[in-house]
């Protein structure tokens, strides 16, 4: 029994040390940034593009122009609903909820938003203007 305690120990010493050794040699996007987050705060500047973005390819769901910071989505409320809703969106003057929405898994049409679609930042990605890490050479056409 003590053999196999000894030996437990020593293979979680080893493995400690090989995790601290391989920390060492990982590297950031950001430079010399330290990883334990004490590097500089991210550009958090928000966009507001007036009609939105371009799709990259035909089926692509649309980009979020606009900052959702002060959103709540959760399972009793959806921020995104209040201005994109079939009973809002004209009012709001938004893009309505698309009809690919209220159909379920069985392609059964619903009167409510599918729950599957409810949770928006699931496809749709809000975007800020901040330096991009890395260069985009994504080509749609």
């Amino acid at each position: 029994m003590n053999t196999s305690m000894a030996a437990m120990r020593l293979g979680l010493a080893a493995a400690c040390l090989a995790s601290a050794i391989c920390a060492a040699d990982e590297a950031s996007l950001r430079g010399n940034a330290l990883m334990d987050g004490s590097g500089p705060t991210p550009h958090k500047a928000t966009l507001a593009v007036p009609g939105g973005f371009g799709r990259g390819w035909e089926k692509q769901p649309p980009m979020i122009p606009h900052p959702i910071d002060k959103y709540s989505i959760d399972l009793r409320q959806n921020g995104c609903l209040k201005c994109h809703s079939p009973a809002t969106f004209e009012v709001a003057k938004a893009p309505k909820v698309g009809d690919s929405h209220f159909f379920d898994r069985d392609g059964v049409k619903l009167d409510h938003l599918a729950p599957r679609r409810y949770f928006c930042t699931q496809c749709h990605a809000p975007q800020t203007g901040a330096i991009p890490l890395v260069d985009n050479v994504f080509d749609g056409d």
